[in-house]
């Protein structure tokens, strides 16, 4: 098998996302957690010259790596600066520089305004001067992907020189993301041909999201090395993702191997989130919150019988779990996994019963978790043993600041329909004054109002289901009704007219 070396540039490229800074405490926590816990070969956690919060991050890094072992495995992108760059890496403990070059004769001619063989000397200067301080070098090739398409004689020519110079590796960018698979495999095939036993590293951005597809190509045609960032974080559209990058070499390319520990992405994607402050798209490959979710309810009962909705992309190799939607395509197969793993069983009717009310809610929109099971449990059971003799048709509940708030509502009690309005405290006392108007209508008089009880599932949200509890006190006794609903108000009407049937 060939060895594939992962180089992470989270902390360098990665930190190029728009809005994104990592503080120095942070540089450091995630370049130890990718070296000793993802076990990525390398992390280029920095540009030369960047700022004097950069240099003290990289002191913090380069400080713990010489202690522990593993400074040549951490790099710093340098430029080709007459020695500042040098200076710089050896006052911060750096040992090994990726210097930016120019690997399009576009760029060469119109940004640096020179000749190949005035930027070649330059360069040789710069590597021939880090090799004298201890310092060892790896090269990008700035723009390489358009000087294969456009110069590639420019590229050859640069490559011979390079070939020349003391140093580990080659960096292949495609620094505008602009490469096709084809390209990817065509332009790397032709240079690991022509410089057999050279390391070569491809870097790929994700303009035209084919940055996994490029980096397969590009490792087929034999690159040695993949430039890599946690949540495909980057400039523009990003780098190609570490995670996604991992899964398909191992799954689609048995040829090859890496050290990454996979059961590490996970965890290290949500503290990259968490740095960051990047939210992770919750249908992105690998780490979404969504990717191990089976919402259709005929791929659940498909998994439940023999796995028929699995694929090699097992949760379990990446720390995480299989999940079962709840919503409107819900069906019994994902209520009883879900069911399973509360510890719950229910015969097959209420299992029906409590099917048909998760769909009604998915139907508005309402998100149900495993947690509100419980809820929507004991409403629906409850709700079936309640004949439904008055119902309150309609409402409407208005709150205004420095307004009482209003309720205005209609009631059928049997084969009557009462409407009334009032006013109150607040909107569910509005409701009960209205509902005690038409009450009096009738000569009737209703319960008093002892506790009242608001719950939300463990961990639940602003949109979270809501379950009201309430008590109530007639002819000398005690009984309570309860209501659900993702508002408040709603479930504590609900819960009030279980009351006034059970009554």
């Amino acid at each position: 098998m060939r060895y594939i070396e992962i180089m992470d540039t989270t902390l360098r490229d990665g930190e190029q996302t728009s809005g994104v800074s990592f503080s120095a405490s942070e540089k450091l926590a995630l370049a130890q957690i990718l070296l000793t816990e993802v076990k990525v070969d390398r992390i280029e956690i920095a540009s030369a010259r960047v700022s004097e919060g950069e240099f003290k991050a990289v002191q913090k890094i380069t400080s713990w790596a010489q202690e522990n072992g593993y400074i040549d495995k951490v790099e710093v992108l340098t430029f080709v600066d007459g020695g500042v760059s040098i200076n710089w890496m050896l006052e911060s403990g750096a040992k090994v520089m990726n210097l930016l070059t120019k690997g399009s004769l576009n760029h060469l001619t119109y940004q640096l305004k020179k000749t190949p063989e005035e930027h070649f000397a330059d360069i040789r200067k710069v590597i021939e001067d880090a090799a004298s301080k201890g310092i060892s070098a790896n090269v990008y090739l700035e723009d390489w992907s358009n000087g294969m398409r456009n110069s590639p004689e420019y590229v050859f020519q640069y490559l011979d020189f390079l070939t020349t110079l003391p140093i580990r590796r080659i960096l292949l960018p495609d620094t505008l993301g602009v490469l096709t698979p084809a390209e990817s495999y065509t332009f790397v095939k032709a240079i690991v041909d022509r410089y057999p036993g050279r390391h070569f590293d491809f870097h790929a951005h994700n303009d035209y999201d084919l940055s996994i597809a490029n980096i397969m190509e590009a490792v087929r045609a034999g690159a040695s090395g993949l430039h890599l960032t946690v949540n495909g974080m980057g400039e523009r559209a990003g780098n190609a993702p570490l995670a996604s990058a991992i899964a398909v070499l191992k799954d689609f390319m048995p040829e090859v191997e890496t050290g990454v520990a996979e059961g590490s992405l996970y965890s290290v994607s949500k503290i990259v989130e968490t740095f960051s402050g990047l939210r992770i798209p919750a249908n992105k490959p690998v780490v979404g919150d969504n990717v191990f979710t089976q919402t259709a309810g005929i791929h659940a009962d498909g998994d439940k019988k023999n796995n028929l909705y699995f694929n090699e992309l097992m949760p379990e190799r990446f720390g995480r779990k299989r999940s079962y939607a709840l919503g409107k395509t819900s069906g019994k197969a994902n209520i009883e996994n879900n069911l399973r793993e509360l510890g719950i069983m229910l015969a097959d009717e209420d299992l029906k019963k409590v099917t048909q009310r998760i769909i009604e809610l998915g139907d508005r929109k309402e998100v149900v978790t495993r947690e509100d099971l419980p809820y929507i449990i004991s409403d629906v059971l409850d709700t079936n043993a309640i004949e439904l003799k008055i119902e309150v048709l309609n409402y409407v509940l208005t709150h205004s600041k420095d307004l009482r708030p209003s309720a205005t509502l209609k009631v059928r009690i049997e084969d009557e329909t009462f409407e009334a309005n009032a006013q109150g405290d607040g909107q569910y006392d509005a409701f009960m004054n209205a509902l005690k108007k038409i009450y009096g209508r009738k000569g009737l008089d209703l319960p008093v109002l002892t506790d009242y009880a608001v719950r939300i599932p463990t961990g639940g949200k602003t949109d979270a289901l809501c379950e009201t509890v309430i008590t109530w006190h007639w002819n000398n006794k005690e009984f309570k009704t309860h209501g659900l609903d993702s508002d408040q108000t709603v479930s504590a009407i609900i819960a009030t007219q279980k009351m006034l049937n059970l009554m």
